[in-house]
């Protein structure tokens, strides 16, 4: 582990180097033709069999070695966010109202180090399959490569992802079996009445007043129809409604996020939501319209790929560095429908905590991907492709 450790770390610099390049060139979902062209290039450098245009903008590097069976997939993303950066860094975003906010700058040059370190030492048996996702923030990039044949092109045993988590210290190894990230789900309520003069509400039918008590209400259905156990998020994120302090508006829109960690607390959500906004909507003598978008599934680690993935953890930093069961997050991630179809495990590294660099949440103008775990990162792919492709005994 040692003897991988080290190679990552002489070989680091080319990597920031590369890692802060594709930070500077950012690219929104299905648009990151600069990202997947140079993905592309360097994996074909290095003797990777690749393939470009799976779901739209997606790239699968394939190295296969001896006469192994076994097939692993390793998936990284590549999208940004349509955020302003303030970090004020010498490489800091060129593209005005765009930035890598989540750290997937580093999650493509972990796994571009780690296919670099592959071709050149690996000891592997069998076919490794790097996956280069587009458009994971909401553009459901996952389920676009598997509907063009992703799985079917480059079958796979298990898959793995990596995702950095600040507020974790940095290159703590965190781990998860079953559920690990949330379902999402969104909702556009508009609610319609009868407009009017605002001195003269008896003559009109107010929406803002049934959109005001509609909010307070959502909360009664986590408090009182989830179970205590399980978890569940409805989140209002947006009212939008009327323009002048005197005038009674016609209409009120609420944007929703809705989520989960099981399937039927996601379902459960999704009935109890619209009976409520119905039966409120009515109360007030208003007419409420729910547009229902189905997002990201639960992420479920399976057990027997999760408990593999915890050996490389303990096997390359030490038992001090990892977390072997780590909480569940709320976020959600399209991974989770790769999981859907092949067993795998998703793990978190940290970013870094307290005030240490890397401790800024993803999705924040001042976030930035912590360097120090290039290294780490790419070792661990490095070693869970070797410890997965076992070299077959002559």
């Amino acid at each position: 582990m040692a003897e991988i450790l080290e190679g990552m770390r002489q070989q680091a610099s080319e990597f920031v180097a590369l890692r802060r390049d594709i930070h500077q060139h950012p690219e929104l979902a299905f648009d990151e033709h600069r990202t997947a062209s140079l993905v592309a290039e360097k994996l074909r450098a290095w003797g990777y069999d690749v393939r470009t245009g799976l779901g739209g903008t997606g790239v699968v590097g394939q190295l296969v070695r001896g006469q192994g069976t076994r097939r692993l997939g390793l998936r990284a993303d590549m999208d940004a966010l349509p955020i302003d950066e303030a970090t004020g860094l010498p490489y800091a975003s060129r593209h005005t109202g765009v930035m890598h906010a989540c750290g997937h700058d580093g999650h493509t040059a972990m796994l571009l180090a780690a296919a670099k370190y592959l071709a050149e030492h690996g000891r592997f048996d069998g076919t490794l399959n790097l996956i280069f996702q587009p458009a994971e923030e909401g553009g459901g990039g996952a389920l676009r490569m598997m509907d063009d044949g992703l799985f079917e092109h480059y079958p796979c045993d298990a898959v793995f992802a990596m995702h950095n988590m600040p507020g974790i210290a940095q290159g703590r190894l965190v781990l998860r079996e079953g559920p690990a990230m949330a379902s999402s789900d969104y909702a556009t309520i508009t609610l319609t009445g009868v407009g009017g003069h605002g001195a003269l509400p008896h003559r009109a039918c107010d929406p803002i007043v049934a959109a005001a008590s509609i909010v307070m209400a959502l909360q009664s259905i986590v408090a009182r129809n989830v179970d205590p156990q399980q978890t569940a998020v409805i989140t209002v994120g947006a009212l939008h409604a009327g323009k002048a302090n005197n005038v009674i508006a016609q209409t009120a829109t609420l944007e929703m996020s809705v989520r989960a960690l099981a399937p039927e607390v996601r379902e459960l959500l999704e009935r109890r939501i619209k009976a409520l906004v119905h039966a409120q909507a009515e109360s007030f003598g208003v007419r409420a319209d729910v547009a229902w978008r189905k997002g990201y599934a639960v992420l479920v680690n399976s057990a027997a790929e999760t408990a593999f993935a915890r050996k490389v953890a303990l096997e390359l930093v030490g038992q001090e560095q990892v977390t072997l069961q780590g909480d569940a997050v709320t976020g959600s991630e399209d991974f989770a429908f790769m999981l859907e179809k092949v067993p795998g495990s998703y793990l978190f590294i940290g970013n870094g905590d307290g005030d240490s660099v890397g401790a800024c949440m993803v999705h924040n103008p001042g976030y930035d991907f912590n360097d120090a775990n290039l290294p780490i990162g790419a070792a661990y792919w490095v070693l869970l492709a070797e410890r997965f492709l076992v070299p077959q005994a002559a």
